[in-house]
């Protein structure tokens, strides 16, 4: 696990441009694994730059999302399909077809989950996969449990969870209370991951992922057994950790 530490989320999201721009210089027919949320959106500002100016093409690139909402439509103003349509697809060259996000009005999520982690298989795997964090240590929406689910799954989010996503909504009431998303197994299987949480209310979480141990109870820390992870954060975030732990950047 290389742990990388910026001064703020502006210089930890052009580091994570240049890697996503780097992977696909080397690869033009990359497949992405990409999230959601406040944190990946000046990456995506930053890759739409790079996409305009002639750096990067995503003609041949495939993505796959991490999760969605369950019981919201893709046109929801707060589903993950718009914002990724909103904050990335829409701005770039990519073939929306060959965009991936799981539906959120499925009517089996068994079958969805098992279909979405073929198509998954089918593409080559994902090569590099962007993941936020949560304030429990979830990734996806794979909250703290007794166990965690290997596959593409159906879940129930937790009070803090929603908590934190009804800034999006108009209240907390309106934040769906089930979601679609990726299984620890199905993040783990990436090639490489970039994990980036930036503020003060990430630093337990960064702790916990970094240098706690290994537990379904901080879901994260899943992430120090992949061969091939680098954690981004800020100078907020990484405040907890031991000067050991990280690279000043």
């Amino acid at each position: 696990m290389n742990v990388l530490m910026f001064k703020d989320h502006e210089a930890m999201s052009r580091y994570a441009a240049k890697l996503f721009i780097d992977q696909l210089q080397t690869d033009p027919q990359s497949v992405l694994g990409l999230a959601t949320g406040s944190t990946p959106i000046e990456l995506y500002q930053a890759l739409i730059r790079a996409n305009k100016s002639g750096e990067i093409t995503f003609k041949d690139v495939t993505t796959f999302n991490l999760d969605e909402y369950l019981g919201v439509a893709a046109d929801h103003p707060e589903s993950y399909a718009r914002f990724m349509r909103e904050h990335l697809f829409d701005a770039i060259d990519i073939d929306q077809a060959n965009t991936h996000i799981p539906s959120g009005l499925a009517i089996d999520p068994v079958k969805e989950g098992a279909d979405y982690d073929e198509k998954i298989r089918q593409a080559g795997g994902i090569d590099l996969q962007v993941l936020g964090l949560g304030g429990n240590a979830h990734v996806g929406f794979n909250e703290p449990a007794e166990s965690l689910s290997n596959q593409t799954h159906a879940t129930q989010l937790t009070q803090d969870t929603r908590e934190a996503n009804a800034r999006f909504f108009g209240s907390i009431e309106e934040v769906p209370t089930e979601a679609i998303t990726m299984g620890m197994g199905s993040i783990m299987r990436a090639k490489k991951i970039i994990l980036m949480a930036s503020g003060q209310a990430k630093a337990k979480a960064i702790q916990q992922t970094v240098e706690g141990p290994i537990t379904t109870q901080a879901p994260s820390s899943l992430l120090q057994l992949h061969p091939d992870v680098t954690v981004l954060i800020d100078e907020a975030a990484g405040s907890n950790l031991k000067e050991t732990s990280y690279e000043i950047l």
